[in-house]
């Protein structure tokens, strides 16, 4: 799961795919919608928190305390850090002013340290009031709209002007306003659903950015298939999923987390990699301070912490999958129970890389408790495991 240059660092990529409905129900109409089509504002903060990849305190996948390989990853000592990291993570306000949270509804706590979904239909305008209430330097870039220099939010030497460049370095403390137009080029293709996915995460730089925890969804509907609220009208039920082996080695708030959460930081080795398990068992990731801070982790979560993600039985559910991050971030994500609709193929396990996107459809048949999971060995021994409920 990790691979090392002669020079010490890790390698990584990004990437993102999207799955369609079509197949499980008639055709629908993409007729242009009878509303207006609007500038869709959001207030969205760039905050500092505690993150805990495991809130439960137990291996919630298997009901016990951590054990063997688990320890790993999960138990804190004088030259571990445990599992509560600060990140940087991007978070809704109510309004301008940014004092106060705009409540996540329980549906959607399974996001995690996701960001707010932004959404859009074509033709739609999207909006975002933007400020740092970090100490590091933060932006915001997405991935398919459309976006002129001033609302790329990328930092690197494109000949713009010094007031395009504003955008792409948001410092402590300031604000900015991203405007990004959703053309139908953002929109879902001809082999699509009516929605599809897309990230967007800070870009100032970006490797460290990402790993510390600034990235969420961008969720586009198709001309007429929204309802007020951006969802698509065909759609019961949605699920947004990050699978990201997280590196907190490269994080911009290592040195923090060591002294904060370490119980003897001075003796801590900042490059120890024992290539062996708890067994003695070459492996990919192995165990040390640094295979203890590589957090295989959905949405933020590890070993069966994130909150359940429920559905009834024949409802209509569309999932979005999506990766990013170093180059062993290439997932399978893997349903028990039940199958999803992958551009007209039936499966239960599909395949992302890193910055890859895609949107898959489930009509859930199978009532009860299931596993979900990235089916890579090593990810999932390493806590890259879910569950999700499906109610009769």
């Amino acid at each position: 799961m990790i691979r090392r240059l002669t020079d010490g660092l890790l390698v990584g990529l990004g990437l993102t795919i999207v799955l369609s409905f079509a197949g499980l129900a008639a055709d629908t109409p993409r007729a242009a919608s009878a509303s207006a089509l609007k500038v869709r504002t959001y207030y969205v903060a760039a905050d500092e928190v505690e993150w805990d990849y495991a809130p439960g305190g137990i291996n919630k996948m298997m009901g016990t305390k951590f054990d063997g390989y688990a320890k790993t990853f999960a138990e804190r000592g004088p030259h571990r850090i445990g599992t509560v990291y600060r990140k940087a993570v991007y978070r809704e306000y109510t309004d301008e002013t940014f004092t106060k949270l705009k409540p996540r509804a329980l549906e959607w706590q399974h996001l995690g340290m996701l960001g707010p979904v932004l959404r859009a239909e074509v033709g739609d305008t999207i909006k975002v009031n933007f400020r740092n209430n970090t100490t590091h330097p933060y932006s915001m870039h997405p991935h398919g709209v459309f976006y002129e220099k001033a609302s790329e939010g990328s930092n690197y030497e494109d000949d713009s002007t010094a007031a395009d460049k504003a955008n792409n370095t948001v410092p402590s403390g300031q604000t900015h306003i991203y405007t990004w137009q959703v053309p139908e080029r953002a929109g879902p293709g001809p082999g699509d659903g009516s929605s599809v996915v897309w990230l967007y995460h800070s870009h100032v730089n970006e490797p460290k950015d990402v790993e510390s925890g600034l990235i969420g969804a961008i969720i586009i509907t198709a001309r007429g298939m929204a309802r007020a609220d951006g969802r698509p009208k065909d759609v019961d039920r949605e699920f947004v999923n990050l699978f990201m082996i997280v590196d907190e080695n490269t994080s911009w708030y290592l040195n923090h987390n060591i002294q904060t959460y370490a119980s003897d930081p001075k003796g801590v080795n900042k490059m120890e990699l024992i290539p062996t398990d708890d067994e003695g068992t070459f492996s990919l990731v192995g165990t040390g301070f640094v295979a203890a801070n590589v957090k295989a982790a959905i949405n933020g979560y590890i070993y069966g912490n994130m909150p359940m993600m429920t559905m009834k039985k024949g409802e209509r559910v569309r999932w979005y999958l999506v990766t990013i991050g170093e180059g062993f971030n290439i997932h399978t994500p893997h349903w028990h129970g039940n199958v999803v609709l992958d551009r007209g193929r039936r499966t239960d396990v599909v395949a992302i890389s890193p910055a890859q996107m895609l949107t898959v459809d489930m009509v859930p048949d199978d009532p009860g408790i299931w596993m979900y999971h990235c089916h890579i060995d090593d990810h999932m021994d390493a806590g890259m495991v879910a569950l999700y409920k499906v109610e009769p």
